[in-house]
Order: structure tokens, then C-alpha cells, then sequence
């Protein structure tokens, strides 16, 4: 079954990167969907494939968001800052589960597209997707193959999460939904303050911000929360098998099926459930010249977002650790006083 999806995902990407080729409009080969398409196929009662109708639209509106803020700021401090806050708010205010829509965001801002034909190319291929998860679930339920599996993040704004193989709209775990964004948006500001210096604007590549969000999240639950070394050296091997497809063959679409079989082969090797990594594969695809600057900016944006999200939680539980020992003081402290 897991060769199955994989061969379901490497052809629909094969199909989309033959429309964008064909068409000339490169907009509808949105990295994005690499990750989208994979999970969708390998968790067919997972939150993503459970929400075919947000599947569809949450990455469309954030592209709307996105191209109004690259037509209107130049890339910088504000106009980075703006953007992931504004696609946040959208995944938010629409109860969506389909976080890789701020990707779909941040993207123009980064390549620096302002056309709007950018939503509707990305309509196009996840409303494709859409469409195609519904029979591919149906067939996997018939196939009696669904069985529960937490290695997915949970998101806590999603209104429906998967229970036991089932979407049964339960309450999301206590504080899950309050996770602070504060320390997000200030690794986006460092990370911009990276390109600014380096001039390697890669370090804050798109997906890298889906990544920290679902850390930020629900961390209990996110696979590569406990792998600080393993989302590097995952992130880099992808970038680099999608540079070097991108640039030594000439086919767009088999350069796409390449990339995207190149990042599954990575995650299978590795045992690792990330799929934002096949969105870094096929990034080159929609980029006008990659080089091997691009693999090398991607290794040292993910080891400093890596590095971040661990001085955080050794941070945050440091202060716990504090208050739990601050508890019982506080207590005995009052019992002696109404005994006063």
C-alpha cells in the first residue's frame, strides 16, 4: 500500500509539472503540493485528506494574501513579518488543518512573483488533489488498509482530528490551541536578518516556516520535534536531489517525478514522517537559475530553526521545572498562614 501512494503521488506531480510545462504557467507547479500529495496518499483518513474542501481553498487564499504583499512591499522585515502572520490567520480564522498554506504565502515573496495568475495556478493543482483524495480514500477504506497512525502533527486549530482511523471532531488537548506564535514570528525576523547579511535568501525558504509552525504548535505530537539533526541532514539531501535533477535534465516533468522520488527515497532511508521535505525537492522547479547555493542556504536555515526550537523548549521547560519547584513552597507558606 505505501508503494501504492508513493507511485499515486510521483504520478500526480508528473501530471502537474507536464500542465505547468505544456501551459507555460509555472504558478500551477507549487512545491507545496509535493508534501500535500504524499501525506494525502499515505494518510488517506489523515487531517489533510479529511478536508478535501480547505485542501482545496487554503492555499489559494494565502496566494491571494501572498502576491498582494509582494506587489505592494519589498521583501523585508515587514513585508516577511506580514505575510506569515496574515497566512496564520487565515489558517486560523478557517479552522484549516492544511498548514503548508503558508508556504503557498510566503512563495511569491520569496521568488519574487506578482502575477496573479500565482492563486489560480495553485487552485488548480490542489483542487486536482482534492478531487483525487476522495475515491483514493474511499479505495483505501475498501481495502480495509486504514489503521490508526500518530506519527502526523496534530494541528490544534484543525476542527476535526483523526481518533483511532476515524474524524470525529474532538477537543484538541488543553493549551495546544494557545501555543505562543511570538517565538515563530522572532525566528522569521532572525532568519530574515540571515538572508539580509548573506545575501542567501534560501536560509528562510518557504516550507521552512510550515516546518517551526507545526513544531510550535503541537510539539507532543510532531515527528521531527525529537530529531533536531535528522531535519537538517533530511532537508539538505532533498535540496540537493532537486538542484541537481533541475539542472542536469532537460524534461521538466521528469526532473519533477525525480526530485519528488529522489525526497521519498530520503524520508523511507531515514524513517522519517516529514513531508514539508518534498516540498524543498521541488522548490528548483519553480526557481528561474537554482545553484548549489540553493541545497547549502537550505542546510543552514533548517540547523538554525532546529537550534532555535531547542533553546526554546529547554527555555520553556526550564521555566516549569521552576514554577513546579516554587509550588509546594507556596503552599505550605499559606497553610501556615491560616493556621496564624
Amino acid at each position: 500500500m505505501r508503494r501504492a501512494a508513493d507511485i499515486v503521488a510521483l504520478i500526480y506531480i508528473g501530471v502537474i509539472a507536464t500542465v505547468a510545462s505544456v501551459t507555460g504557467a509555472f504558478y500551477v507547479m507549487f512545491p507545496e503540493l509535493g508534501a500535500l500529495s504524499w501525506d494525502v496518499m499515505e494518510q488517506p483518513n489523515g487531517r489533510w485528506a479529511s478536508s478535501p474542501v480547505l485542501l482545496a481553498l487554503t492555499p489559494a487564499l494565502t496566494g491571494v494574501l501572498g502576491t498582494l504583499v509582494t506587489r505592494t512591499i519589498a521583501y523585508g522585515f515587514v513585508s516577511v513579518l506580514l505575510t506569515v502572520v496574515a497566512c496564520i490567520g487565515v489558517i486560523r480564522a478557517l479552522r484549516s488543518p492544511v498548514a503548508p498554506a503558508i508556504s503557498a504565502g510566503l512563495l511569491p515573496l520569496v521568488l519574487g512573483v506578482t502575477s496573479w495568475w500565482y492563486p489560480p495556478g495553485i487552485l488548480f493543482g490542489s483542487s486536482l488533489l482534492a478531487v483525487i483524495s476522495i475515491p483514493w480514500r474511499r479505495y483505501a477504506v475498501s481495502s480495509t488498509v486504514i489503521r490508526p497512525d500518530d506519527s502526523e502533527c496534530v494541528d490544534s486549530t484543525s476542527a476535526a482530528m483523526p481518533v483511532n482511523g476515524g474524524t470525529q471532531p474532538v477537543e484538541a488537548p488543553p493549551g495546544s490551541a494557545r501555543r505562543p506564535l511570538l517565538p515563530l514570528l522572532i525566528f522569521v525576523a532572525l532568519a530574515v536578518a540571515a538572508v539580509k547579511l548573506t545575501g542567501m535568501r534560501f536560509i528562510l525558504f518557504p516550507p521552512l516556516v510550515v516546518i517551526l509552525y507545526e513544531m510550535f504548535s503541537f510539539p507532543d505530537h510532531c515527528p521531527w520535534v525529537g530529531r533536531p539533526v535528522s531535519l537538517p541532514v533530511a532537508c539538505f539531501l532533498t535540496a540537493a536531489g532537486g538542484y541537481f535533477f533541475r539542472a542536469h535534465l532537460a524534461s521538466a516533468p521528469l526532473a519533477a517525478m525525480c526530485s519528488m522520488g529522489w525526497g521519498i527515497a530520503v524520508l523511507r532511508v531515514l524513517d522519517f514522517h516529514v513531508p514539508p521535505t518534498l516540498a524543498v525537492a521541488l522548490l528548483p522547479m519553480v526557481m528561474t537559475n537554482p545553484t548549489l547555493g540553493y541545497p547549502i542556504a537550505v542546510g543552514l536555515g533548517t540547523t538554525l530553526a532546529s537550534t532555535w526550537f531547542v533553546l526554546f523548549e529547554k527555555w520553556t521547560g526550564a521555566r516549569r521545572d521552576a514554577r513546579a519547584v516554587g509550588a509546594p513552597t507556596t503552599t505550605a507558606t499559606a497553610t501556615l498562614e491560616s493556621a496564624d
